[in-house]
């Protein structure tokens, strides 16, 4: 999965620090997901501008713009903190859609790497006031949060937890399609947890619900964080309980249906966790 980048190791220790000449920094720029871009090398090597190219080229006039955010083995990795407005162009970048961290294109650590900047950004953007008395908020100075000057309000990153679906029927899995959705292809039943639900629970409710079946053997399979949506998602397989016949929310889904074992066609990549639990039904993990 797109977290799994050993050897390298990913740490986000938070520190009040300045970036280097040579600390990579993400960029961003975009008032939403789906026009979200990340400034990238146009060689489609996914390697980043620095803190003193950006420096040189006159990209950055306040150094307090940049926020430290992790780092992978002993590379620092920064970001300019602007809210997505930047309108930077450097020689030999271009700014990427966010979807290609997680396409498999990027080598496995700056995919990761991305993924989580991005899941970053998007919180900064959308906590510069305050929720509670809507003063502007400053970055709280002991650990990574934001802090409001005014009344005190701490806010951490925003982490949304969804689960990830395998229903089995012998040798049949359920897949299915999201309807008005960017992503089209075949997809295993997911959801979110709602407040006061265990993940067990929102397993069998989302199935319920966006199928019409009943499930049982709820079993945890394994997570994983997914930048792009701020989402931490949960896997678990489940069998089903009674009827196998499907009655699709036509609402959430374009399509549904059982498939046999034999018919899954291996994944392009193992990125995310979807895919990850797919092939291990195909090849007999999941049982």
């Amino acid at each position: 999965m797109i977290q799994d980048i050993f050897p390298h190791r990913f740490r986000l220790d938070y520190q009040c620090s300045l970036p280097g000449e040579g600390d990579p920094v993400f960029v961003f720029r975009g008032a939403n997901k789906r026009e979200d871009r990340a400034l990238a090398s146009e060689a489609g090597e996914g390697v980043l501008p620095t803190y003193g190219g950006l420096l040189a080229a006159g990209a950055i006039t306040d150094i307090g713009q940049l926020q430290f955010l992790f780092s992978i083995d002993e590379t620092a990795y920064y970001l300019l903190n602007n809210g997505g407005t930047a309108d930077i162009e450097l020689p030999g970048f271009a700014y990427v859609a966010i979807r290609s961290f997680s396409s498999g294109g990027m080598a496995a650590a700056l995919a990761f790497a991305g993924m989580t900047a991005y899941h970053l950004f998007s919180w900064y953007r959308d906590t510069i006031h305050c929720g509670r008395c809507g003063h502007k908020m400053v970055p709280f100075a002991a650990e990574r949060a934001m802090e409001c000057p005014a009344c005190r309000n701490l806010v951490y990153p925003k982490l949304m937890p969804a689960v990830i679906i395998a229903v089995k029927d012998g040798e049949r899995l359920l897949v299915s399609r999201y309807a008005g959705r960017e992503y089209t292809g075949l997809a295993l039943l997911a959801g979110f947890c709602e407040v006061g639900e265990t993940l067990e629970q929102t397993v069998a409710r989302e199935v319920q619900e966006e199928v019409g079946l009943r499930v049982k053997n709820i079993t945890y399979f394994g997570s994983q964080p997914w930048g792009v949506d701020s989402n931490l998602l949960v896997g678990f397989t489940a069998d089903v309980d009674g009827s196998t016949e499907i009655h699709m929310d036509k609402q959430e889904l374009a399509a549904a249906g059982w498939v046999e074992r034999s018919e899954i066609e291996p994944p392009q990549n193992l990125a995310s966790l979807t895919a990850t639990m797919m092939e291990a039904f195909r090849t007999g993990q999941i049982r």
